[in-house]
């Protein structure tokens, strides 16, 4: 089994707090977003991955109407009745994220679970580094708790259940991205994400290639400032091509790379290179998906270092040390592709490699690092791997 230490770890805490095994254990993975950058609020397509570290979350029935989390990674445990199912504000906060799933898989009436349960969870994705440890957590916690509870749901709506638990527990008005990347996993594949539909399928990668992820120090800064703006310049953009263009528009994904050179005159500058960002990232993941196709990995690579240019030079979501990373890693020959992966302003990149020359490329990367910011990056070898499953 992947990840069997930190399984083995999850379950002797079990026993040692609860006594005996729990009734049910589900994994979920994280993830990293490959191609397709602020599109999920533009209708749009993004490439991801599930990564190959996750969150084991394992329980059982409580004899009453407690609920009691265990947070292995932490050593904390919260506790509380059935009736106080609500979000955290001080202390353990960590506990709306579970909290959170397991109140809206029963549509915010928790109390109707009848008996609480008792868990045990603990995970090996390192924090902060942009690959979702959060949606990780939730897709266990529901599929999980929805097995022990007998509640059969389809994976959309379980992801829309962590989603929602997100934006109403923990306060993040997060995309729909990483719950259904961690859920629609596939060893050896990309999940290609449709955001207008909420459709999602599964991608071949081939097994010579692999993720690195490279985890820059860069602060992130006025970043929800910055995501607010080019949300609202996207916004701004769609309903100026709504009263241009003669085919329907409600969302960027309804313009093409052609109708913005042609149309572009009628919007502020900022705007429109606000704009041209998320429209060249959809046309990149659908010409992506026709190359992955082909087994043209070389020139998929070459998208990932389209996409960076563009959120350099357009969407100015990146910064000088994401910059630098992908700068070094465009001058290995082993790297096919990179790009800053997530929100940007920061966190880290994703570099699309050969595994085998790994540790050269992760020396060459840090040394060019170190020599202009005097310290190191975090460089992780990342195998896209299967998709949350109960164990």
């Amino acid at each position: 089994m992947q990840n069997q230490d930190v399984y083995d770890k999850v379950l002797a805490a079990f026993a040692a707090k609860f006594g005996g095994k729990p009734e049910k254990v589900a994994y979920a993975p994280g993830r990293i977003e490959v191609l397709g950058n602020h599109t999920d609020y533009n209708e749009g397509y993004v490439f991801s991955a599930a990564i190959d570290k996750g969150t084991f979350f394992a329980v059982s029935a409580a004899a009453d109407d407690t609920v009691t989390l265990v947070a292995l990674d932490m050593n904390e445990t919260y506790t509380c009745k059935l009736a106080d199912v609500k979000k955290v504000e001080t202390g353990a906060t960590w506990a709306n994220y579970p909290l959170g799933t397991f109140n809206w898989l029963f549509d915010g009436e928790p109390a109707k679970a009848g008996k609480g349960f008792k868990a045990v969870f603990g995970g090996n994705i390192p924090l902060g580094a942009g690959l979702s440890s959060s949606a990780a957590l939730e897709m266990a916690t529901v599929l999980a708790l929805a097995a022990l509870y007998g509640i059969e749901k389809d994976k959309t709506t379980l992801a829309k259940i962590g989603q929602k638990a997100e934006h109403t527990f923990a306060g993040c008005p997060c995309g729909l991205l990483d719950q259904a990347s961690s859920l629609y996993g596939k060893e050896g594949s990309l999940v290609k994400s449709d955001f207008r539909y909420c459709q999602f399928e599964n991608v071949d990668l081939g097994p010579t290639v692999a993720f690195m992820m490279v985890k820059s120090n860069a602060k992130h800064a006025l970043v929800d400032g910055a995501y607010a703006s080019r949300r609202q310049a996207c916004e701004d953009a769609a309903k100026y091509f709504a009263g241009v263009l003669k085919h329907p528009v409600t969302h960027l994904r309804d313009v093409s790379c052609a109708e913005w050179i042609l149309y572009r005159g009628g919007l502020s500058e900022t705007t429109a290179k606000r704009a041209i960002h998320p429209i060249g990232e959809d046309e990149r993941v659908v010409n992506g998906a026709a190359l992955l196709e082909k087994g043209d990995l070389a020139a998929f690579g070459s998208l990932m270092f389209d996409s960076h240019e563009s959120s350099r030079n357009w969407f100015e979501n990146s910064c000088e040390e994401l910059d630098t990373i992908v700068d070094a890693a465009k001058a290995i020959p082993e790297v096919l592709g990179a790009r800053l992966s997530g929100g940007g302003f920061g966190g880290s990149c994703c570099l699309l490699v050969k595994p085998e020359a790994a540790d050269k490329i992760a020396a060459a990367i840090t040394a060019a690092y170190k020599t202009a910011y005097g310290d190191e990056p975090t460089c992780a070898l990342i195998k896209p791997s299967a998709g949350a499953h109960l164990v």
